[in-house]
């Protein structure tokens, strides 16, 4: 038995990737359009409306102009924008995040791929709230820097062309980016974080870092418990680990890049009463691509990691 997929997009950066998933299996067949089809809109309907799984890599605006071009109740969707991470009867595509997360993905016509950066933020601190570890209305601060390849085609070339002229660069100064209303949802918080992105000359891999000053926590959690907490967060997953706090050294941007894996560690100084939870993963493999195609096995019924690379 095959699957066919319509990859909404496939010429973006994380089309791409998707597609070099999913190449050579068997059972996935793609469903593709000429280049001069692309963007002939009865072209794209036909596509859309004759795959079984459609994955939209298109912004927020032409995603939901896909959505609606699907008429039928066969085709399922999984969608890469931000357009629908928040929004109603839309499934939340992090496996991980929730018990039972992975079924409601299984089960659902309709789901919104998470953001690179909320992806490390949420493994990192959805367990602790969970656990009561960190209260509902703490607030919070997550500082993250990403590859510039999470820019898409304009920032890799302003990169690669030196046009950049930096190795390192902050944005979302005014703290109104588009992805803390997904992590303010889906950690189940009652603020919104304060959240510092930046971006590195260094064209793939993340860093997400949240610091938290457990001295001042209601509970006064220690370090033992919070690594705990999200050791057993995450013990049957195959894609997420919890590095051992004997093994911390430094961490780089590297760390995970080219990979669908993602690390968690607790750091910190137990005497002082202070951590800071570091999440390293690929922004386009468990922050983008990755996911989806891990979203696609979940819906279709295949090997969850299949396609994957670990």
């Amino acid at each position: 038995m095959t699957v066919a997929i319509f990859i909404d997009g496939a010429v973006g950066t994380t089309g791409l990737e998707i597609a070099d998933r999913l190449g050579g299996r068997p059972e996935i067949a793609l469903i593709a359009l000429a280049d001069n089809d692309r963007k002939d809109p009865a072209k794209r309907a036909e596509a859309l409306n004759a795959a079984e799984f459609v994955i939209l890599c298109l912004p927020d605006d032409a995603a939901r102009e896909a959505v609606a071009m699907i008429d039928n109740p066969r085709t399922r969707v999984i969608d890469a924008s931000t357009a629908h991470r928040t929004a109603d009867g839309w499934t939340y595509g992090f496996a991980e995040v929730e018990p039972g997360q992975t079924t409601a993905i299984a089960e659902a016509p309709r789901v919104s791929n998470p953001g690179c950066y909320p992806t490390g933020f949420l493994a990192l601190v959805r367990p602790l709230v969970r656990a009561g570890i960190v209260p509902h209305d703490w607030p919070l601060t997550v500082n993250a820097v990403s590859g510039y390849s999470g820019g898409g085609k304009s920032m890799i070339a302003e990169f690669e062309t030196g046009a950049a002229a930096t190795a390192y660069r902050a944005y979302a100064l005014r703290l109104a980016h588009k992805h803390v209303a997904e992590m303010q949802k889906h950690a189940r918080i009652a603020h919104p974080p304060i959240f510092t992105p930046a971006v590195a000359n260094s064209y793939r891999g993340m860093i997400v870092e949240v610091p938290l000053p457990l001295h001042a926590l209601p509970r006064r959690p220690t370090l033992a418990a919070c690594e705990a907490a999200l050791r057993e967060a995450y013990r049957d997953s195959p894609l997420i680990t919890v590095a051992d706090s004997g093994d911390l050294a430094l961490v780089t941007i590297e760390a995970d890049a080219a990979t669908d894996r993602m690390t968690l560690r607790v750091c910190g100084n137990a005497e002082s009463g202070q951590a800071r939870l570091i999440a390293t993963l690929d922004n386009l493999g468990k922050g983008a691509s990755g996911a989806a195609v891990q979203n696609l096995n979940i819906m279709a019924g295949l090997d969850p990691v299949a396609g994957l690379i670990l």
